[in-house]
């Protein structure tokens, strides 16, 4: 990620993580189990709690981006959680979609290319790391 990027993420998550975590959550999540809903069975706790985890990690890892060492400890717990509840590779690109869909809704006029592609080096960072921690299987 390009310094610029970095900074565009971080601004444009300033204005999404105030929104209510049922809310935020409930788009993307929603978002996701439509299109991939192989993936709802992964979810077999209450879906309130799992809303401010989503809204919880993301504002960690937004708040650190720019000191890497400091969110590799998140990034390895997620990733040794996510292998736990049998997240496969193939499950990072189906959550990106949902990810980026749910920013574009949430910050309407204020995305653009710009503002995608930052969020698209952003997430491919985050999941490069993960995987990096917990090798899964394909």
């Amino acid at each position: 990620m390009t310094n610029q990027q970095l900074q565009l993420v971080k601004q444009t998550w300033k204005l999404l993580r105030e929104i209510d975590p049922s809310v935020l959550g409930g788009v993307f999540y929603g978002r996701l189990f439509f299109k991939y809903p192989a993936l709802r069975p992964m979810f077999n706790r209450s879906m309130e709690s799992q809303y401010q985890k989503f809204v919880d990690m993301l504002s960690i890892i937004v708040a650190r981006l720019d000191r890497p060492d400091t969110v590799a400890q998140e990034i390895g717990m997620l990733a040794r959680s996510h292998a736990g509840y049998g997240v496969q590779p193939t499950h990072y690109e189906d959550v990106k979609e949902a990810l980026l869909w749910t920013l574009e809704r949430g910050l309407g006029l204020d995305w653009n290319t710009d503002v995608q592609q930052a969020w698209i080096g952003c997430y491919d960072a985050i999941t490069q790391l993960m995987l990096e921690q917990v090798p899964l299987s394909p």
